[in-house]
């Protein structure tokens, strides 16, 4: 069978996705032979129909299989991590270094803005010099020499997810969850790794929003995952508030520095608790990380990463002299109470208004603009603590942003924040 179209019909009918019928989608998507509208089309099809566990499994495998299976002569355990996306969330730039001062390995593979959510590789291409690009033979030689590298999927891994992750941004379906699951985990095992932490985000700023469909995520990409023979386990965690306080490009660049230097706050205490799981999924030990962070060993790793990968070998030092800022910076006043709700998806839309992400594939994007100093749950705001500040192009986006991040933030008398992390799928479940 070389057409698509009855395989996109069986989904659309409700009928299951076999391996075979896997294996013609993903092998077309990555050869150019389905369509760009056949691509959109099968898109719609699972996320209205949606796939059992064993379509997501022959899905996933699939779009594995579409490439080259990397592999590994290391002295120390191979691992990584992977959050579905939300606002504010930067610990990829700093769990990767983290990680390798501990003595494992860790291959990135990461991607770009996805709706409302922003991109490792947009953050760190913020950076100037940074090159996200490498090939197979490169990514081996950074993470061989330095122990991290943070890079897109070449041409090579999982060819298939590389193409459909665009469609799914320009079609609307971003929200599946099969897709969502093959998408992750076709790269991540393609990587050839030994363990695997997963960070599902849960609350108004996640792309599932509901905590029974975040759930069935995490659950079905630790069955996945574990099923393909890679440890794995998942932390089901807060987006009804950004992690940090920061979003945007450059902005968020500046605060994952800010962690490595010492900063405190939900953004470290996340990354800290994803190092410890995934350490103990490679049978690593977990004791003195909060030392491994506060000594300056993942700082170290992390000036070596981003010199290794073309950017300026002093960013931790001097990131005021290589992160662009934006020439308008505005205030957004508040009302005198506590923040007791905060729509973080909003937020991700302000971000993506003031040039900070996408609209469609390729589009550029101005990395100074966003929003910092954002408050939390709970917060006092009022004339002298505002809700944050925008960072924009001009005065007119600003006045814009301003009324939108308003519009975002509800104030009450009293208020306060749930637990960052909110539920645990373990690897044996």
């Amino acid at each position: 069978m070389t057409d698509p179209r009855p395989v996109i019909a069986a989904i659309r009918d409700g009928r299951r996705l076999d391996g075979p019928g896997a294996a013609l989608i993903a092998q077309g998507l990555a050869n150019g032979s389905v369509s760009d509208a056949q691509a959109g089309a099968f898109a719609m099809a699972v996320l209205i129909r949606g796939l059992d566990e064993e379509g997501r499994v022959a899905l996933t495998r699939a779009m594995r299989d579409s490439g080259q299976l990397m592999r590994w002569d290391l002295p120390g355990p191979v691992v990584d991590k992977h959050s579905t996306g939300g606002i504010g969330d930067t610990v990829s730039l700093i769990l990767a270094p983290l990680l390798a001062a501990r003595g494992v390995y860790v291959p990135m593979i990461s991607g770009r803005g996805l709706g409302h959510t922003g991109g490792t590789l947009d953050k760190l291409e913020a950076i100037p010099g940074f090159l996200c690009d490498q090939s197979q033979e490169q990514l081996q030689t950074i993470v061989g020499n330095i122990g991290c590298a943070i890079v897109s999927a070449t041409g090579d891994i999982a060819p298939a997810d590389r193409r459909l992750y665009a469609i799914r941004d320009e079609s609307g379906t971003v929200e599946s969850l099969d897709l969502i699951t093959a998408s992750i985990l076709s790269k991540k095992l393609a990587a050839g790794l030994d363990a695997l932490v997963l960070d599902v985000k849960e609350g108004s700023g996640a792309l599932l929003r509901k905590g029974n469909s975040t759930r069935a995520l995490a659950e079905a990409l630790v069955r996945t995952a574990n099923g393909a023979g890679c440890r794995c386990s998942a932390f089901v965690t807060d987006m009804d508030q950004p992690l940090a306080q920061s979003a945007g490009n450059a902005l968020e660049v500046a605060e994952a520095i800010a962690v490595l230097r010492g900063k405190k706050g939900a953004l470290r205490d996340l990354t800290l608790a994803l190092a410890r799981e995934v350490l103990a999924l490679a049978g690593q030990g977990t004791e003195g990380l909060d030392e491994t962070l506060e000594s300056g060993a993942a700082a170290e790793r992390f000036s070596r990463m981003i010199a290794a990968q073309g950017g300026p070998a002093d960013l931790l030092e001097r990131p005021e002299a290589y992160l662009a800022r934006a020439p308008v910076v505005r205030p957004v006043p508040a009302p005198s109470g506590k923040v007791s709700k905060i729509d973080v998806t909003a937020l991700g839309h302000v971000v993506v208004a003031l040039g900070g992400g996408r609209t469609r594939a390729g589009e550029q994007i101005d990395h100074r603009v966003g929003l910092d100093r954002m408050a939390r749950l709970g917060d006092e705001v009022g004339h002298e603590n505002p809700l944050g500040f925008v960072h924009a192009a001009d005065d007119v986006g600003a006045e814009i942003a301003i009324r939108a991040v308003q519009d975002a933030y509800q104030i009450a008398q009293d208020a306060q924040s749930g637990p960052l992390i909110r539920h645990r799928v373990d690897a044996d479940e």
